[in-house]
Formats: structure tokens, C-alpha cells, sequence
């Protein structure tokens, strides 16, 4: 159940390599038992924060609360509350996926009996079962991402980090790890995920976090971002050139983009059912004829590429 307690928070995070500056002042919060999902393109700086907060890198300045603990004075006591995933399967590949997780078992000091009991318990939650004594290396992509977080979490972590975990999987290994992540959520497990699928973000995340260029440039839930890049559009679609000129000049400045190579054009929209209704009567009363028409509300994809988009032209300003 979410709380207001901040299980993990990070103030003024910096990091660079060399004379590249990759994170840039980074804040962010994650309260107890929610996700946050961290989006960005490709270099954006969302595993260097990962490794930073999971104290597998050093940052330059800033400060880091794991649980209560500092990630740079107190980094045993982190590890020993987290669970790690990252973007490719870190597992022995010579080993079963049952040696994989006694053995994760076992270095996290669990008695063999315990060990055994443990990696059975994540065996049969991960669907693993059938595969449980075949070496990793004949797992395909999704069981080994799943058996890889099944490993993260052999000592219960109440703090998940998941650095893009379906990231080359299939569509329906996809689902299946996002059924796995929710049951994780649905338990009080606190989560931040990054990742590069915003339908994801999207079906997941308490909250979400855009960064780009090492800032952060926009936070909040799906439908608070969304609400930011627009309100609904109206599309129309016309069969006659001459059905599609006509309705453009009668509805005139409502019109805010056309495609004269589909014969399309668009609208905004505040009341679904009263504007569509309006605009359809205004069209019907000049006898123009719609092939068809589609309400499209705005996406992460939307956000995400305005919001980037916006970014990368304050940046080229500024440069």
C-alpha cells in the first residue's frame, strides 16, 4: 500500500565522465510500495542513475537515500534491502536455473535447506518450473529475463530496480513480465523502472519521470503528462477532394492540421460528444460526405516526443 514515505530519494545528482556531464542535477522521489518509471532516449542518463542509486557507480555530488541509508557512507546496508535487474540477463549460463538460485541463495547467506526452498518458491512464481533443471544457456530470451529478476529477488528486497527488464522480448514475454512486475507491485514492492516502451510506462507507473540531456524535464502520473502535450483531436478522413476542400473552408479556423495527400484534417476537441456532435452537424447541413473519423486522445508517445523534441531545441538554442 503507497504511504508518504520516501523509500528512495535523490537530490542534485551529478555525474560525469571526464568533461561529459551526464547527469546534471537530477531529482527525484519514489514513495514506499509505488513505481516510478524513468523515461528518456538512448543517452539520456537513466542507468547511470540506476547504477548510482543500486551503488554500483560513484557520483560526483548530490546526495542518495536508500531506505534511510546514504548509497556512498552506508552501501552494505543498501544492497542488502535492493534487488537488481538489468538490461541484459546476469545469470550463469553453464548453471540450471535452479543452481543459479540456490546459489544466489546461498552467497546471500541462506541456509541450503532455505536456499532450495527459496529458488523452488521463485521457480513455480516465475513459471520456471518445467525448465527448472535445464542450463540457462538452452532458456530463451523471456524465461532467462524472467529467471534474471527471479534471482534479484531470492532475499525478498523491498526495493526493486528493473533497468529496462523486457527490453528484446517478444510481445507476449513482454505481458508475461509485466504480469510478473505487477503481482511485485500488488505485494508493497517499491519499484523504479526505466525503459524505452512508454506503453509500458504507461500500464505500470504510479508516476513517471522524462529526463533528457542529464535534467529532468518533466514528472508526474500518465494522464498529468498527457494532459500537458493537448487536449483530444477530431480526425476526419474524406473519399472527394472536393468533400475535403469544402470542409475545410466551412470549418475553417477550427482547423488545426491537414494532409492534403490523405485528404484529412483535424480538430480540437474539449467536449467529446458535444463538439463531435456539432462539427458532424455543420458538415451534414453543407452535404459533405465522411469516409470516416477517429478521436484520438494524446499518448506517452505524444508526451515524449514533444517534451524531447522541445529539449533538444532549448539545447541547440542555448548551444
Amino acid at each position: 500500500m503507497a504511504t508518504n514515505e520516501n523509500v528512495i530519494t535523490a537530490r542534485g545528482l551529478r555525474k560525469s565522465y571526464g568533461k561529459i556531464e551526464v547527469l546534471k542535477g537530477i531529482d527525484l522521489t519514489v514513495q514506499k510500495g509505488t513505481m516510478l518509471a524513468l523515461l528518456g532516449p538512448n543517452g539520456a542518463g537513466k542507468t547511470t542513475t540506476v547504477r548510482i542509486l543500486s551503488t554500483l557507480l560513484k557520483h560526483d555530488d548530490g546526495e542518495v537515500l536508500i531506505n534511510g541509508y546514504d548509497v556512498s557512507r552506508d552501501a552494505d546496508k543498501v544492497r542488502s534491502v535492493i534487488g537488481l535487474t538489468g538490461q541484459s540477463a546476469a545469470v550463469d549460463e553453464l548453471l540450471t536455473g535452479r543452481e543459479n538460485l540456490v546459489m544466489m541463495g546461498r552467497l546471500y547467506r541462506l541456509t541450503a535447506r532455505s536456499a532450495k526452498a527459496r529458488a523452488d518458491e521463485l521457480l513455480a512464481e516465475f513459471d520456471l518450473v518445467d525448465a527448472a533443471d535445464r542450463t540457462v544457456k538452452t532458456y530463451s530470451g523471456g524465461m532467462r529475463r524472467r529467471l534474471d529478476l527471479a534471482v534479484s529477488l531470492i532475499a525478498s528486497p523491498p526495493i526493486i530496480f528493473l533497468d529496462e527488464p523486457t527490453t528484446g522480448l517478444d510481445p507476449r514475454s513482454r505481458i508475461a513480465m509485466w504480469d510478473i512486475i505487477k503481482k511485485l507491485m500488488s505485494a508493497g514492492t517499491t519499484i523504479l523502472l526505466t525503459t524505452q516502451y512508454l506503453e509500458e510506462a504507461d500500464q505500470l507507473a504510479d508516476r513517471i519521470v522524462v529526463i533528457d540531456g542529464g535534467k529532468v524535464i518533466a514528472e508526474g502520473t500518465a494522464t498529468e503528462l498527457k494532459a500537458k502535450v493537448g487536449k483530444d483531436r477530431l480526425e476526419l478522413v474524406f473519399k472527394k477532394t472536393s468533400d475535403y476542400k469544402a470542409a475545410v473552408k466551412h470549418l475553417g479556423g477550427e482547423v488545426v492540421d491537414t494532409n492534403d495527400k490523405e485528404q484529412s484534417l483535424a480538430l480540437i476537441i474539449n467536449d467529446t460528444n458535444k463538439d463531435v456532435r456539432r462539427v458532424l452537424d455543420t458538415i451534414a447541413s453543407k452535404n459533405i460526405s465522411v469516409e470516416s473519423m477517429a478521436v484520438h486522445k494524446p499518448t506517452l508517445d505524444d508526451v515524449f516526443l514533444s517534451l524531447t523534441g522541445k529539449q533538444k531545441q532549448t539545447t541547440e538554442e542555448e548551444a
